[in-house]
């Protein structure tokens, strides 16, 4: 055995026990696991106490051991597309301050929009102890949702506002979001109007975006052509190739409707390669208003999700259902358009 002045910092903590912690705080070592396990139900003054001694003497607990005593882990799992999607990035992080304000966990796993790689991960996050999910909108695999229930998994669906189905969602109404969006290009004029949509694959926020866009230019009388009607993953040069196939028509659209703000990125820097003045020969409108949205020159029109507050309350719905406290399952937040320099009139008018 190693004389302890050769031990690793490392092992001197684990080295350290509950005890210790509780004789220096001055308490039982039934108040400090109390502690640890639920800290919302000690005093602010002994949980300042308790967490001073734990700094001092450098005690880590035992998350296998908590587990058992307590039969939670204090791990949430995620599960979301990818994580080069800025508006995911941002939700995380969203999230991730949630949680560790109630000392919760985030475990991320990605699924690449595949619902059977999903299933897998979920497989792997449940095997891991997690105590609940997060899943991205509501286009799963059959089983994943028995899979939870059979576990007494809490989950709850993010982005998607369902109120019809019988599990959790919070999130916006795509559909009308996307109705919104083109109303304002339809009311600025626009008749030639494309757009450039994310792909539609086990993305049911982007189906119903695209959904609500071309059922109000149906109704006014502006269809899309075909060909003005294209899909691309959230990739910039996916959307710049996008652009170039729409400008490059003999009668090119006056105003572009775009999935997400990264897809209106590109379509933006293409148009002005090409030569094309935005606005005044080319309308662009995004989705998501991201942080650089506004920022741009010109700056975007887009729809703004309350992404950090969706993410939030779903972490605090799922510490709510883990506590025993009531939890509204369906909760709808407000979109918004936001009109900056990217959309007018069309010069024709």
């Amino acid at each position: 055995m190693k004389p302890v002045s050769q031990m690793s910092e490392s092992a001197r903590s684990r080295s350290v026990g509950i005890r210790q912690v509780a004789q220096k705080a001055g308490v039982s070592t039934a108040t400090v696991s109390r502690f640890l396990n639920r800290p919302e139900v000690v005093s602010a003054e002994l949980a300042a106490r308790i967490n001073a001694i734990i700094d001092e003497v450098g005690y880590i607990p035992d998350a296998s051991a908590r587990a058992l005593s307590s039969r939670r882990t204090r791990t949430i799992g995620a599960i979301v597309p990818t994580i080069d999607n800025a508006m995911f990035a941002q939700g995380l992080q969203a999230l991730q301050r949630t949680l560790a304000a109630q000392d919760y966990m985030l475990l991320l796993t990605t699924n690449q929009y595949d619902i059977d790689i999903e299933l897998k991960q979920a497989r792997n996050l449940v095997s891991r102890g997690i105590d609940a999910l997060i899943l991205r909108g509501d286009a799963h695999h059959p089983a994943l949702r028995r899979l939870l229930e059979r576990q007494d998994i809490p989950f709850v669906h993010v982005g998607v506002y369902e109120p019809e189905k019988p599990y959790p969602s919070i999130g916006v109404d795509n559909r009308a979001a996307g109705r919104r969006i083109a109303r304002h290009m339809i009311e600025l004029g626009h008749e030639r109007i494309a757009i450039v949509a994310g792909m539609q694959k086990n993305n049911d926020r982007a189906q119903a975006r695209l959904a609500g866009m071309t059922e109000m230019l149906a109704e006014r009388g502006c269809s899309p052509r075909p060909e003005w009607l294209q899909q691309v993953n959230y990739k910039l040069d996916e959307a710049r190739q996008a652009a170039r196939a729409l400008l490059a028509m003999p009668e090119p659209p006056t105003a572009v409707i775009c999935g997400n703000d990264v897809i209106a990125y590109g379509v933006l820097l293409e148009a002005e390669k090409l030569g094309f003045d935005v606005p005044n020969q080319l309308s662009v409108a995004g989705f998501d208003d991201l942080e650089w949205s506004r920022h741009l020159r010109p700056s975007l029109t887009t729809i703004h999700m309350p992404t950090d507050e969706i993410w939030a309350q779903a972490g605090t719905y799922l510490m709510q259902r883990l506590s025993g406290a009531p939890a509204m399952m369906h909760r709808e937040l407000d979109f918004s358009l936001v009109v900056r320099e990217s959309t007018a009139p069309p010069s024709s008018a």
